[in-house]
């Protein structure tokens, strides 16, 4: 039995709402789309969003940019996006632009069918056109708000299928997701998890929406792809397997999709051999730096969640959270600048636990400002927090299923109401 901290809370609790609202009927089809266009006067098959007459964001320098200008942002995670109905798309979205937010990643996978959520490729090679109706929307609602989204490819956790159902797909293995991986790294290695996951993007990447018109691969609110979110290969504690599967996929994506910016997703864990810090030894597989400097990459990405990984006075004494996650993202950052590549911080959050640091929500809002404020400081491309949620289809407020909820409603009753009011802030202060 293996005690290391893993990322395993939040995960286990994102599952738990993929059993709930995840299932919430989807509003919207093709043939509404053209029943609405149609009243609207609008010719089939034109571009019905302003995304496409927007430039793309590219990266140059060690910097992200918008033509001549540096691009630097605050953003958010919404994961739910590609599975809801319009109405609760519009809640989160109008929110994130309300707030001055300007990238939002989410999820682009759904795989496996029989399952609680509508899978977008219910099984290999087959893929569900009808199920794309969120999706499409939200690229579609992204653009005419001028917001960036920021789009995975898989998923390392069984959430929403992910690389195990690749895994029972075409080897019949048992989810070991959680535990040793030796199962769920066959995605990596096996020929036929690696053909379905190749024929999987590509279906993605040059899908026409049927609300913009536009070929997603032709899009630009459509930032930047993701080989997977949070990959890992605990079953070689070298590296070498997640590094040679991210070298073929991102130079295979970028082929896909040339004008769009490309990522790994990956949490930056440092694979050391022998450190016994958790995030910076081999435990995962990762290898950060490696990843990071792979030709079709343009940015490194980071995630900050030293609770979960036991980065606090409880589990380790003398060690605080919030010291611990600004160390992180300021290694990072100087480390990215090495490299030569911009890096985001494309997801962080703390709960309110006592035991693990945070007795509040003011000693979690001082966390936030200690961890933007180096993003911004320390010169790093962007920030995304986890997780912006709004009202769902019958008003009421988005579950806080994993105790990293944060709202923009107003309301004085609203608990993170300051919480939110300090990442606005922090989202101008990054255009600025």
């Amino acid at each position: 039995m293996n005690d290391r901290p893993r990322t395993t809370s939040r995960r286990t609790l994102l599952g738990a709402a993929a059993l709930g609202l995840a299932a919430t009927p989807l509003l919207g089809s093709t043939a509404f789309a053209a029943d609405r266009d149609a009243e609207a006067g609008i010719p089939d098959g034109q571009a019905r969003g302003n995304g496409g007459n927007r430039p793309f964001v590219t990266a140059r320098g060690g910097e992200l940019r918008i033509g001549g200008s540096k691009f630097r942002f605050g953003g958010t995670n919404c994961y739910y996006l590609h599975q809801q109905s319009h109405y609760m798309i519009d809640a989160v979205l109008d929110d994130a632009a309300a707030m001055g937010l300007t990238v939002v990643r989410a999820w682009a996978f759904a795989d496996g069918d029989g399952r609680s959520y509508r899978a977008l490729q219910p099984k290999p090679f087959s893929y569900d056109e009808a199920a794309f109706d969120s999706l499409d929307y939200a690229v579609h609602k992204a653009g005419q708000l001028g917001l960036r989204l920021v789009l995975p490819l898989v998923n390392n956790w069984p959430d929403y299928g992910g690389m195990q159902q690749y895994v029972s797909w075409f080897l019949g293995l048992p989810d070991d997701s959680y535990g040793e991986g030796t199962n769920h790294d066959r995605f990596y290695t096996d020929a036929n998890c690696r053909k379905a996951y190749r024929a999987w993007a590509k279906h993605v990447i040059q899908r026409r929406n049927r609300y913009t018109g536009l070929r997603y691969d032709a899009d630009p609110t459509i930032m930047a792809w993701e080989l997977a979110n949070e990959p890992r290969c605990r079953s070689d504690k070298s590296g070498a397997t997640l590094l040679g599967w991210a070298r073929e996929m991102s130079a295979y994506v970028k082929s896909l999709a040339p004008r769009q910016l490309l990522a790994v997703g990956d949490e930056g864990f440092y694979g050391r051999a022998g450190d016994a810090d958790y995030p910076y030894s081999d435990y995962e597989g990762n290898d950060w730096l490696k990843l990071t400097a792979l030709p079709a990459v343009d940015y490194g990405t980071v995630h900050v969640y030293p609770q979960n990984w036991g980065e606090t006075s409880g589990s380790k004494p003398g060690t605080d959270a919030t010291d611990w996650g600004t160390r992180w993202i300021t290694d990072h950052l100087a480390d990215g600048r090495a490299l030569g590549k911009p890096v985001v911080v494309e997801e962080f959050g703390l709960q309110i636990d006592a035991g693990r640091d945070i007795p509040d929500t003011a000693a979690r809002d001082r966390a936030y400002a200690a961890w933007t404020e180096a993003v911004r400081t320390g010169g790093g491309a962007g920030d995304q927090f986890w997780l912006l949620t709004s009202r769902v289809d019958d008003g009421s407020f988005y579950p806080d299923y994993d105790g990293h909820r944060v709202m923009w409603n107003n309301d004085p009753a609203n608990p993170t109401r300051t919480t939110a009011q300090l990442f606005a802030a922090h989202a101008k202060a990054m255009s600025a």
